[in-house]
């Protein structure tokens, strides 16, 4: 079967094809089928009830070989893992006691409904008997949703942040019993690959060091929240900064982003590739200083950066160009394989984003833009009583019945699907979309490093 993502921004536009003609003709009618999420997760041109998490969990609960506390919460994500083998505990004077009382460490795993990484972290090691058993036995492990509790997230997430230069979900901490952080991380596969540790390996570890060495573990994670604290009080209690601070620290932003630009596909730093809108509102407002002092060769350069950064995204695969709005980010460095994930604060700052290059240059096409994702915000993340989702799932059902679930199939076609939907102008739509026989992940050696449309699957 030939899957079709999005078209690369390097192949769009040597055709128009009529978005109005997309909309009408290329309609999914597979929907989500249950799948829990605290976000929007109905499907394309089409609308549906989403269930009540707690309801089909209880009502099920019986089939399942196992079932932990979280099976009477009310987070969908924590009911995502009520049937884990793993004895999860939601985050709670329970779990803390039971840690003291079996003086164990705390292992805290921290996601959220649509995180892709939290769902595959939970097939590969939280469903998995081994795991269960080291988690079982040597730890007291906790699951928090951060859009439950974006107030645990924070404390945590800063302390993995300032640790390793960099954070994310799911954010896997492990704790004493009196909740300090002695190490952290994100997503860990189950085992040991390319060098790297697996979630085994470091289960068993943080078990050794814990009952063998523990003065040093402890110490370790409380060395770093006091360099952290002393950072941030030093900070809070600076006083007022200097006149010229800002501006100085606007153009050393702006170089630095400059030495980053991908003037052939647009965009700051290589793959994968983020939206990133603060920066590009971040240059925008450099290069509007720079035109106030009269510096406007240099000015321009720094438009351009945005222009083309912007226009390769819209072109991208990372733009959703049937349903609208963006996904979270490009595995490859030219937009063209996206991470089906889509974020509502994501699509808030572009639309900002693509308004203010519609100020500056009264080109339409930005403003199409600003209108593409606001239509897609009013169809698909607003919910029958008013309510707003916060982001749509990466994952869903390849087909009616399916049992599991696979990143990016509600939004990839085969080319015998593109024949039928649009008939006498499916010659146009794959020439457009660069569909071919044998795929189209061959733009860039980083659009598929796993393979997953070998075999002529394609991205548009």
């Amino acid at each position: 079967m030939v899957k079709l993502f999005r078209l690369s921004s390097s192949l769009l536009g040597r055709h128009f094809f009529s978005k109005s003609l997309l909309s009408s003709s290329l309609i999914r009618t597979t929907k989500y089928l249950n799948y829990p999420c605290s976000s929007a997760f109905a499907g394309r041109f089409h609308t549906h009830k989403v269930l009540a998490m707690a309801e089909t969990t209880s009502s099920s609960s019986s089939s399942h070989s196992h079932t932990n506390r979280l099976s009477a919460e009310h987070s969908p994500y924590l009911l995502q893992h009520a049937h884990n083998p793993v004895n999860w505990y939601p985050w709670g004077e329970e779990a803390f006691a039971e840690a003291r009382r079996r003086d164990v460490p705390i292992f805290l795993s921290i996601g959220y409904s649509t995180c892709h990484w939290c769902h595959v972290m939970e097939v590969e090691s939280f469903e998995d008997e081994e795991v269960a058993r080291l988690l079982n036995d040597s730890f007291v492990s906790m699951k928090v949703d951060r859009e439950e509790r974006p107030d645990v997230d924070k404390v945590y997430m800063t302390f993995v942040q300032a640790l390793y230069g960099g954070g994310g979900w799911p954010l896997s901490v492990f704790l004493s019993p009196d909740l300090k952080p002695l190490m952290g991380g994100t997503y860990f596969p189950p085992d040991d690959k390319y060098g790297r540790p697996g979630f085994k390996t470091i289960l068993r570890k943080v078990k050794d060091a814990w009952f063998s060495n523990r003065d040093v573990l402890v110490k370790s994670g409380a060395f770093a929240i006091e360099q952290l604290s002393e950072a941030l009080s030093a900070s809070a209690s600076s006083k007022k900064l200097p006149d010229e601070l800002p501006q100085n620290a606007l153009r050393l932003c702006a170089e630095q982003l400059s030495q980053s630009y991908d003037s052939q596909y647009g965009g700051f730093g290589s793959a994968p590739k983020f939206p990133r809108p603060v920066e590009i509102q971040m240059m925008l407002y450099h290069s509007k200083k720079l035109d106030d002092a009269g510096n406007y060769s240099e000015s321009k350069k720094v438009l351009q950066m945005v222009l083309l950064t912007l226009q390769c995204m819209a072109r991208g695969g990372i733009h959703d160009h049937i349903g609208g709005g963006f996904h979270r980010y490009s595995v490859d460095e030219r937009w063209h394989v996206p991470h089906f994930e889509k974020m509502l604060y994501d699509q808030g700052q572009l639309v900002n984003v693509y308004l203010d290059a519609f100020s500056i240059t009264n080109d339409v096409f930005y403003s199409s833009l600003s209108r593409d994702i606001l239509d897609y915000l009013r169809r698909d993340m607003i919910g029958p009583e008013g309510e707003i989702f916060s982001a749509e799932d990466a994952d869903s059902a390849e087909h009616e019945g399916a049992k599991k679930k696979k990143e990016g199939a509600f939004y990839t076609w085969t080319s015998q699907e593109i024949d039928d939907s649009l008939g006498e102008h499916s010659t146009l739509f794959k020439d457009c979309y660069y569909v071919k026989p044998l795929g189209n992940c061959d733009l860039s050696r980083m659009s598929d490093p796993h393979d997953e449309f070998k075999g002529g699957k394609c991205a548009h």
